[in-house]
């Protein structure tokens, strides 16, 4: 059924809850989980800041959120392979499930609502519209329409 899931990671509580159900899934169907954090270089390219320092400063981030992945699959006996890549979010989770064979993505999704989820857009409703694999969507516990 899933051999291979796909968990983008921002180190949010939606993202940390999407990592939970990942790999409880994994460890009912056997599959290993693929822990993916992007450095978003379009956020960078804005900032026009000291880009050098402030991409490695993405990348040690992104190193501490998956090998927090690493270790919660360790705990539960899943084996976890972990990527930190660069570019647009949703395109990287695009790009990267499409070239290691993604049978599912699991995606934590915060629950914006009107103004704020048009002004920030969301990567999780990029990337259902144009994923042509199954996406489970996890809302965190900190999201605002969780909590009402």
């Amino acid at each position: 059924m899933y051999d291979t899931i796909l968990v983008p990671l921002d180190g949010s509580g939606p993202s940390d809850a999407a990592l939970a159900e990942a790999l409880d899934l994994a460890q009912a169907v056997d599959a290993t989980v693929h822990a993916l954090y992007i450095v978003d270089e379009r956020v960078l390219h804005a900032t026009q800041l000291d880009a050098g320092g402030l991409v490695r400063a993405y990348e040690k981030e992104g190193d501490r959120i998956v090998s927090k992945a690493t270790e919660a699959g360790e705990e539960t006996g899943v084996e976890v392979v972990t990527a930190v890549e660069h570019g647009s979010p949703h395109r990287g989770i695009l790009r990267y499930a499409d070239e290691h064979d993604v049978d599912l993505i699991v995606m934590g999704t915060h629950g914006r609502r009107g103004l704020e989820r048009y002004l920030i857009g969301s990567v999780t409703e990029r990337v259902l519209r144009m994923a042509d694999i199954p996406i489970l969507t996890i809302r965190g516990e900190d999201s605002p329409v969780a909590s009402e």
